[in-house]
């Protein structure tokens, strides 16, 4: 499924924070990143992002939702560019995915608005939370082509734990 904990909500409390504490556990050891966005307050939430690790070794995937409240604002293009960035200048990676519902033109407009080529649109792929079949669409970009990108030239900084800057 596209966002399996989504159908979950509302959720306990307590069970939200245990999977914030699990999300917590995969960044740490390296196994998938899982960031929240927040307002310049840091006091709503807005949505989440993060640069997963499914594809296997030398890519990444590039996974991002925003509440209704706040979409068509860039939001969702500003992450997925710092992540791209992140993914190619940080993590080395030799290509990075982003997948979508081919009905959801707002999603595929951000990998094209950042220089993402589409490869494919894979039949009955994932599942929905009513268990039924759809399909997907495949962006990606190759490390040779990310430098001439659009994504390349966004103002990015990023920070290591310890608040080194990566970029």
């Amino acid at each position: 499924p596209w966002m399996p904990w989504a159908h979950s909500e509302p959720e306990e409390l307590s069970e939200k924070v245990k999977r914030l504490r699990h999300f917590r556990a995969l960044f740490d050891r390296d196994e998938d990143y899982i960031y929240g966005v927040f307002d310049l307050e840091e006091s709503r939430v807005l949505g989440g992002t993060g640069l997963h690790t499914r594809l296997g070794e030398g890519a990444l995937e590039i996974g991002y939702w925003i509440h209704a409240d706040f979409t068509n604002q860039g939001l969702t293009t500003e992450l997925a560019g710092a992540l791209t960035r992140v993914a190619f200048e940080v993590n080395g990676v030799n290509r990075v995915e982003i997948h979508c519902a081919p009905d959801n033109l707002a999603s595929a407009a951000v990998p094209r608005k950042l220089g993402y080529l589409h490869e494919a649109t894979l039949r009955q792929r994932v599942q929905d939370e009513k268990e039924e079949w759809g399909d997907s669409m495949i962006w990606t970009l190759f490390r040779e082509d990310y430098p001439n990108s659009p994504a390349a030239d966004l103002q990015v900084k990023a920070f290591d734990a310890i608040n080194r800057r990566l970029i």
